[in-house]
């Protein structure tokens, strides 16, 4: 096993944590520079990584695997990028949305590890969504009609599904999966994530004293990794899988105390070589 990409489902609220502050929010998540989505960095998502298999590995492994202060470790761990963000909806459960820019990179993504998938998606119009069943849908505070695309959207579920570890949350996909169009996916990644008010307390006065806000990715959304062997090693990446076998849950991101940040990691196995 030379790489490997790893899929990431949020069992809880996740704050990936950036240092910048805009407008209200004081504590948004980390997006990408170009197209505004959420994002866990790689190096947030290493230290996790090395945390765990420090638990499970003995020391001398970890520093192969993650480096040292003079040496590179033996493996490369990219950016966890969204693949399905959960939206609410008025006239149904939930739906996971997505866009044909996000489902083009991971079959690139999918391509940098060795695997290879055949897909295509056209790009929907703006005041319209496919689905697997037609009719209206509205998302947030936006109407859509949904164009039924059932083989669209069984092969779009078959290829995602790997990276989802729980056989419950797999079955719903196909009814719960909509695909808007790319500019759509932008607000939707902008504008509809969680805002959480928080507070400190002033131990004497017992009033305010700091009341902050901070946004967070929702339960149930979905991220992938991919982990890439460098040359050092031939070994790596299968040692780092092995951390998930009996255990597959990590945690990443801020405010671990409130128990935020836990994620439940299945690797792909789908696709072509």
């Amino acid at each position: 096993m030379t790489s490997a990409l790893f899929g990431m489902l949020a069992e809880t609220a996740v704050h990936p944590g950036t240092d910048s502050s805009t407008g209200l929010i004081d504590l948004p998540v980390a997006r990408e520079a170009a197209t505004g989505y959420p994002l866990l960095p790689s190096s947030s998502l290493k230290g996790a990584l090395k945390n765990k298999a420090e638990k499970h590995l003995p020391k001398d492994e970890v520093e192969h695997l993650f480096g040292e202060p003079d040496n590179a470790g033996s493996i490369a761990v990219t950016d966890a990028r969204l693949l399905l963000l959960p939206v609410r909806s008025l006239t149904t459960h939930y739906v996971w949305v997505t866009c044909p820019y996000i489902l083009n990179r991971l079959c690139r993504d999918l391509m940098l590890v060795g695997k290879t998938v055949s897909l295509s998606v056209e790009m929907p119009p703006e005041n319209k969504v496919f689905a697997h069943q037609a009719g209206k849908l509205f998302l947030e505070e936006l109407t859509f009609q949904a164009e039924a695309r059932p083989d669209l959207i069984a092969g779009i579920a078959e290829i995602i599904s790997p990276l989802i570890f729980h056989e419950s949350v797999r079955n719903s996909l196909i009814n719960q999966l909509v695909i808007v169009s790319d500019d759509r996916m932008n607000y939707f990644a902008t504008y509809c994530l969680s805002v959480r008010a928080r507070n400190k307390l002033d131990p004497i006065k017992k009033t305010s004293a700091s009341l902050w806000y901070e946004e967070t990715l929702p339960p149930d959304t979905v991220m992938y990794f991919a982990t890439l062997q460098l040359p050092n090693s031939q070994e790596g990446v299968a040692k780092l899988e092995s951390l998930f076998a009996t255990d597959p849950y990590l945690q990443a991101g801020g405010n671990e105390t409130m128990g935020q940040g836990w994620f439940v990691i299945s690797k792909f196995e789908g696709g072509k070589q």
